[in-house]
C-alpha cells in the first residue's frame, strides 16, 4: 500500500508487474478497484500503476469536488508521475479518466509515451448531459448492483462521493467549462480512442466526436459492436488485446 503527498493530502497508488510502465486512470465515482479484475490481462506485459484520485477509494477525502475535475485530476496524475520518476509512461484513461489522460499529455508530453482514451464524450458534453447524469445517478443509488459498485470502490461514504461528483459535473456542464487544457491539435503523443456501440452512458454521437478528434490528432479509433460502459471492462479481453498492440 503506497501513498504520496499532494497539497497536504495523501493520494493512494499501487504498482505491480514488470515491463513498460502503464498508468490506468479510473472514471468518475469509481476508484482503482475497477481495474483489479483486469490486472491478469496486463501485469505480465507491463509495469501497471493504479491511482485513486483525491476524494476516491483509499485517498484522502475532499469537502467539495471542483467543477474542472478532470483538469485537477490531471495535475494529481502529473504529480504522481513526477514522484515515481519512471520517465515516459503510457496512460490508459476510461470514462472521466479519458479526459484526465489527454490533459496530462497536453500539459506534460515529456512524461507521456502514448494515451488510450476509453468510453468518453469527446470535445464537449452533450446538451442533455446534466439531465441524463442526474437521472442515471438517482437510479444507480437505488439499484442493488449500482450501490454494490459504489461501495466496492469507495467504502461506506460512497453516497457522499457520488453526490459530490454529480454536483461538480452538473456545474461543469452548466458553465460550459473547457474539457481540455489546450487545443487538441497541440497533442504530441499517439492517441487511441476506444468505445462500444452499445455504451448506454456515452453521448449518442460519440463516434462522430471520435472522428472529429482523430482529424485533429491523427488518433486511431477502435469501437466494439457490443458492450456496456466502459469498453475496457465490458470487452475486457478484446480491449486488452487492442491496448497491448497499440502500446507495443
Amino acid at each position: 500500500m503506497s501513498y504520496f503527498n499532494y497539497q497536504s493530502k495523501k493520494i493512494y497508488y499501487t504498482e505491480t508487474g514488470e515491463g513498460k510502465p502503464v498508468l490506468f486512470l479510473h472514471g468518475n465515482t469509481a476508484s482503482s478497484k475497477m481495474f483489479e479484475l483486469l490486472l491478469p490481462l496486463y501485469e505480465e506485459k507491463f509495469h501497471v500503476i493504479l491511482i485513486d484520485f483525491l476524494g476516491h477509494g483509499k485517498s484522502d477525502r475532499l469537502k467539495k469536488f471542483p467543477a474542472g475535475l478532470w483538469t485537477e485530476e490531471a495535475v494529481q496524475t502529473i504529480a504522481l508521475l513526477e514522484h515515481l520518476k519512471l520517465g515516459k509512461v503510457n496512460l490508459v484513461g476510461t470514462s472521466g479518466g479519458a479526459w484526465v489522460a489527454i490533459n496530462v499529455a497536453l500539459e506534460r508530453p515529456d512524461l507521456v509515451d502514448k494515451v488510450v482514451a476509453d468510453s468518453f464524450d469527446g470535445r464537449t458534453l452533450a446538451e442533455d448531459f446534466a439531465d441524463n447524469l442526474i437521472q442515471e445517478r438517482a437510479c444507480a443509488k437505488k439499484d442493488e448492483m449500482g450501490i454494490g459498485f459504489y461501495q466496492w470502490c469507495q467504502g461506506e461514504d460512497w453516497e457522499r462521493i457520488v453526490d459530490l461528483d454529480t454536483e461538480a459535473l452538473v456545474q461543469c456542464a452548466a458553465q460550459k467549462l473547457p474539457l481540455f487544457t489546450k487545443p487538441l491539435n497541440n497533442l504530441q503523443v499517439p492517441l487511441l480512442l476506444m468505445g462500444s456501440e452499445e455504451d448506454e452512458m456515452s453521448r449518442a454521437d460519440f463516434q462522430e466526436e471520435y472522428r472529429a478528434i482523430a482529424r485533429e490528432t491523427d488518433a486511431d479509433i477502435c469501437v466494439f459492436a457490443e458492450g456496456r460502459h466502459p469498453a475496457i471492462l465490458s470487452n475486457a479481453e478484446q480491449a486488452a488485446e487492442t491496448i497491448c498492440e497499440f502500446l507495443k
